[in-house]
């Protein structure tokens, strides 16, 4: 048996929870009847070889039967709601043709992905329009990690991940394949995409009606697009893929009995040690691979996974072969570079609630460079958040284009799950959280507040990685053609377009 320690508590500052929020909205159990969990399918390559892999991404309409009665109206990647996971093979070339069969123009952003940008990347500067297509082709040069697609259209990204485009995206290599680890997908390798929605007439969703600057909530939990699901456990181990894929909502989970289960992953991939835990807290884009091992129970027990005091889904225990296995201390090695003599720190502030948000003082510019980094050097970047702790929130801090390292909370030490790669940090306020940074691609990023309707209201900016000696210009995508865009594909004058943020 380990001897590692067990933590019991959530690690962030409590007073910043969400649940102070004055527009808090607290999950409820549905009444709908348990279901199945959505097990999303792998999404298979139109072609694979010994090099290379092929896929078509289709951006579609559809709709599901979420709950008793009419039929939910919905988006997805291949699929009518969320996505087809995704899966990357570690070193192969990675050839994608993104399609939008949407009434209106989306993007396709790798969140986690290190690639070029800003067109490989996906974010705002690199529209598909209704009825097109575009080609993508990068090299998968990251560890095995959960990651995940999620469109990124400026200002209307939150709008369109509400409207259920998001879906994992699993990189596989040979270091994670050697270790103890589930990993039959689908029976003991599943993903949960962790969401909330709130149901109005004829069990549609309204983003406009629910709209709210600091982040669109609703009360029922939806996971891997499933209310009220239900999880057959046939092993004695599992191990789950989580990521908060909300707009807003923080998620604090922990099971019935304060069931031990084990991190091994963060954003990034293996973490150098698993870490223990009775309760675990994702803020917004953050992802955790945990297993959880249901060893003392027997067939028929239910365990219960919930959020805050809220059961959200339930694991059926049946029969299953007993499994010894036992994680080593110590998973992998996480390279530590040392940062680059004489370069700077960079700072980034984020400051502000509902439509005051802003990154370093100034509301997001899609043709502003904000910051640069030289392709190469690995910098200290330091990320404030100046709300007060009284009736302030935690900012979670996404960076796209890498995976870092997070060094220090107020020059204290980061929290246990934080000593692997992540590309999102949830930040105290009052804290500033240090981290250290290195770019293996030239281009254009972002980096904003994961709380959706915060990067969409204009916390967020954009940064160059840069090679001095092979200078690169870059033609941005200014707001007013993709204003003209929405107004045209929404069949409305500009003035008349009603995109929250838009006015940024």
């Amino acid at each position: 048996m380990s001897n590692r320690k067990v933590y019991t508590d959530y690690f962030f500052d409590e007073p910043a929870y969400n649940t102070h929020d004055g527009g808090f909205i607290p999950l409820e159990e549905p009444k709908a009847p348990q279901q199945p969990l959505k097990i999303p399918e792998l999404l298979k390559p139109d072609k694979e070889t010994d090099t290379d892999m092929y896929y078509t991404v289709i951006a579609q309409t559809g709709e599901v039967q979420l709950l008793p009665g009419k039929k939910t109206k919905t988006w997805g990647y291949n699929t009518d709601l969320l996505g087809k996971t995704i899966l990357f093979k570690k070193d192969k070339m990675i050839h994608i043709t993104l399609k939008n069969e949407l009434p209106e123009l989306t993007t396709f952003h790798w969140h986690g992905l290190n690639v070029s940008g800003p067109i490989t990347d996906g974010g705002c500067h690199a529209p598909v329009y209704p009825g097109e297509s575009t080609q993508i082709e990068f090299k998968c040069d990251q560890p095995a990690a959960t990651l995940w697609l999620h469109a990124h259209p400026c200002p209307a990204t939150a709008e369109h991940v509400w409207k259920g485009l998001a879906t994992a995206v699993v990189v596989k290599d040979d270091v994670e394949s050697k270790l103890p680890f589930p990993r039959n997908y689908g029976v003991d390798d599943i993903p949960l995409i962790l969401q909330d929605r709130r149901f109005h007439e004829d069990n549609q969703w309204d983003y406009m009606a629910d709209y709210d600057p600091d982040g669109v909530q609703g009360p029922t939990a939806m996971i891997n697009g499933t209310i009220n699901p239900y999880f057959d456990v046939t092993t004695q181990r599992l191990r789950l893929r989580i990521l908060d894929g909300a707009n807003r909502r923080e998620w604090r989970l922990h099971f019935s009995d304060d069931l031990k289960f084990t991190q091994i992953a963060s954003d990034g991939g293996i973490m150098p040690e698993p870490v223990d835990f009775t309760h675990l807290m994702l803020t917004c884009a953050e992802r955790a691979e945990v297993i959880v091992d249901f060893g003392q129970y027997k067939p028929g027990d239910e365990v219960t996974l919930f959020c805050d005091d809220v059961p959200i889904m339930r694991f059926r225990i049946h029969e299953f072969a007993p499994d010894n296995t036992q994680l080593p201390d110590h998973l992998v090695d996480i390279p530590d570079p040392d940062v680059t003599p004489g370069a700077p720190v960079h700072k980034v502030v984020m400051s502000g609630m509902d439509e005051e948000v802003m990154m370093n003082g100034k509301k997001f510019d899609m043709q502003r460079i904000d910051d640069k980094q030289k392709l190469g050097n690995v910098e200290y970047w330091d990320i404030s958040n100046t709300n007060d702790m009284s009736n302030g929130m935690v900012h979670p801090y996404h960076m796209h284009g890498t995976q870092f390292q997070v060094v220090s909370r107020n020059g204290h030490e980061p929290y246990p799950n934080e000593h692997g790669l992540k590309d999102t940090v949830g930040v105290n306020p009052g804290e500033t959280v240090r981290l250290k940074v290195g770019f293996d691609h030239l281009g254009v990023y972002m980096n904003h507040c994961h709380i959706i309707e915060h990067e969409d209201g204009g916390m967020m900016a954009q940064f160059e990685v840069y090679d001095p000696d092979h200078p690169k210009q870059y033609k941005l995508m200014d707001m007013d053609t993709l204003m003209n865009a929405f107004a045209k594909e929404r069949g409305v004058k500009v003035e008349d377009l009603n995109i929250p943020g838009m006015d940024m």
